[in-house]
């Protein structure tokens, strides 16, 4: 079996593979649940694993897509102590069958690299990945599968966060799309202007991406990742 971990700044996502099958749904963790490569963080992973019925000798390999170095530093001792693998971690140099056009590969995020190259094997290239977490990341891939670059701007949590800590009279509301463009309250107006206004930037940059590309990317085509 192969054991994916995806780490990122809001949560560790773990995915344990029997070819390309997700043998059991993907656990999570939160990056506290890693502060350290001590006993505290393998019997973490550790009860994942006991709880699902699996042996640690059961996983044959780890790739690790990290973008939080403190994490990157636990989950290698993990890998080693508890399951006895030295793990693969992506990178720049990682043969992914990607060429990367960035002016500075080595500054491409791991977690960047692993959504274009999903998207390509599940779509095809070209195509334009988007991507939800921390950051929203925008990601250009022609028909070479050539990585082109991209776009990063705050994601949804940072940008709530940002709204209801400088604004003292707007509350944090549950992100659910609202029942019409036009809230008729303040938690509805604050939906609207998440939801719609993150898709509204989607649509946008990804229409002026397409434009950019050219490349045969025909309307409505793109991944989403």
């Amino acid at each position: 079996m192969l054991l994916a971990i995806d780490a990122g700044n809001t949560n560790i996502k773990l995915g344990l593979y029997e070819g390309s099958e997700l043998y059991v749904p993907v656990w999570r963790l939160v990056p506290e649940h890693l502060r350290a490569a001590e006993a505290y963080d393998v019997t973490k992973v550790r009860g994942l694993f006991v709880g699902s019925g699996i042996g640690a000798q059961e996983v044959e390999a780890i790739i690790i897509a990290s973008v939080v170095p403190r994490s990157s530093h636990a989950l290698r001792s993990i890998s080693e102590r508890y399951f006895h693998l030295k793990p693969v971690f992506v990178d720049h140099m990682t043969n992914t069958g990607l060429k990367i056009l960035y002016d500075q590969p080595s500054e491409l995020g791991a977690d960047r690299i692993v959504a274009a190259v999903a998207a390509v094997e599940k779509y095809g290239a070209p195509c334009i990945v988007v991507d939800f977490g921390t950051a929203t990341t925008f990601n250009a891939i022609n028909s070479n599968r050539e990585y082109l670059g991209g776009i990063i701007t705050p994601g949804i949590e940072i940008s709530m966060e940002a709204l209801t800590s400088r604004a003292a009279k707007l509350p944090k509301v549950d992100i659910e799309r609202p029942r019409s463009l036009i809230g008729k309250s303040t938690e509805a107006s604050i939906q609207s202007g998440i939801v719609y206004g993150f898709a509204a930037q989607v649509d946008g940059i990804c229409r002026r991406l397409k434009a950019e590309l050219g490349d045969g990317l025909a309307p409505g085509h793109g991944a989403c990742y």
